[in-house]
């Protein structure tokens, strides 16, 4: 087991745990949300979801500049196979980062519905209202956050495999207390 392996910087720790629990909150709300009947509580967990969601691409942008100028600790031995997948899975991670919220501000804004940041700051509508459009985003947006659930789990299942089974430290690099 190594235990010495360096770890992550503070920030990037900061941003990958912040985003992923933004991540992991906005997901179930959006399944949970998309069926209910029209009412004020759907319109203010819709606000709620679009607020994480403009808070998940906010966060990105920080994340990706601090990623491109900051090299993360030297990969830890294991198959080149291995780090091929891994890389992919981080670049589209950070593909759909950006996309998933994005997605979804094009499409509220397709429909019809401004993003009011935290109920007080308007948002600028991206593109016009265009109802086919909107709903073409729709399946878009949840097309994206299917793909990101899939790549996230395969995250999660390769630091379980690193963690249970390589005994490798991968995890501890990124977690937030301890080394």
């Amino acid at each position: 087991m190594n235990t010495s392996s360096p770890r992550y910087s503070g920030p990037a720790i900061a941003a990958h745990w912040i985003i992923a629990l933004l991540i992991l909150a906005a997901f179930p709300l959006g399944v949970y949300m998309h069926d209910l009947p029209l009412s004020p509580n759907k319109l203010k967990l819709y606000s709620y979801h679009k607020w994480i969601g403009i808070t998940v691409l906010l966060l990105f942008v920080p994340r990706l500049l601090w990623r491109i100028t900051h090299r993360p600790p030297a990969a830890l031995p294991a198959p080149a196979w291995q780090h091929r997948i891994a890389e992919l899975t981080h670049v589209l991670l950070y593909v759909l980062m950006f996309a998933v919220p994005l997605s979804g501000w094009l499409m509220s804004s397709a429909k019809g519905f401004q993003v009011v940041y935290f109920g007080v700051l308007p948002l600028p509508d991206l593109i016009a209202k265009n109802p086919e459009l909107g709903d073409l985003l729709k399946e878009a947006h949840e097309a994206l956050n299917f793909a990101l659930l899939g790549l996230v789990g395969l995250h999660v299942a390769g630091a379980l495999k690193h963690t249970l089974i390589d005994r490798d430290g991968t995890l501890r690099r990124m977690l937030p207390f301890g080394h």
